[in-house]
């Protein structure tokens, strides 16, 4: 388990390449977000999908969140009618997830079997570099093991991970980030959207939102 030190207030642009080199063998990278810190792995990789069950411990009936870049790659990525396209369109980049149909070559694994998966383009130059250079949508579920709390604090995360069995290939330290929850999860599969988790999003500005749809 390697580890990279970043500042995120100058160039890192050494880690991209190194995290971008770990992701294309189908290794798992622990990165900075604008909530907590991610567990990547390539999204459409089952192999790569299947090293984060692993590392987190997590049962494979839970499916993991992913993030893309921008609008063209949500569309590349899941099904989305003019409706649910207004609403995404007024909360990314951000950190509100939205539960979507899933399109077929995105890993199964990572729809946990189903037909939806959670996405959302974060608000953040790093994930943003990162997704840049890398070309592929990344798996962001946080990094911890399954069933314990999500934190900014790196410290916490090599602790866990330092003595596992399963392990990331690469974690990049961005230091303590700022305190944050993870994504608000918003289910537009429904016939009714609704809100699931509350998350560093404004609730009410979200509850508005569906109001009016």
């Amino acid at each position: 388990m390697k580890i990279i030190q970043i500042d995120l207030n100058k160039d890192y642009g050494e880690a991209i390449e190194a995290a971008c080199r770990v992701l294309r063998l189908g290794g798992v990278v622990v990165y900075p977000t604008d909530t907590v810190y991610g567990l990547g792995a390539n999204a459409c990789d089952i192999l790569a999908v299947e090293q984060v069950f692993k590392i987190k411990n997590r049962p494979y009936h839970k499916p993991l969140p992913v993030i893309v870049r921008n609008l063209e790659w949500v569309e590349a990525v899941v099904y989305i009618d003019q409706r649910n396209k207004k609403v995404v369109e007024s909360i990314w980049p951000g950190t509100t997830t939205a539960i979507l149909p899933k399109r077929e070559h995105l890993s199964s694994l990572v729809a946990a079997g189903g037909m939806t998966v959670g996405i959302r383009i974060p608000d953040f130059v790093f994930t943003d570099r990162l997704l840049g250079k890398f070309g592929y949508p990344l798996t962001a579920t946080s990094a911890n093991i399954s069933g314990e709390e999500a934190t900014g604090d790196i410290n916490q995360i090599i602790s866990r991970f330092e003595n596992a069995k399963y392990k990331p290939t690469l974690i990049i330290d961005a230091g303590i980030l700022p305190k944050s929850k993870p994504s608000t999860v918003l289910d537009l599969v429904s016939e009714e959207p609704k809100i699931l988790r509350v998350g560093p999003s404004r609730p009410d500005q979200l509850r508005k939102l569906l109001e009016n749809m």
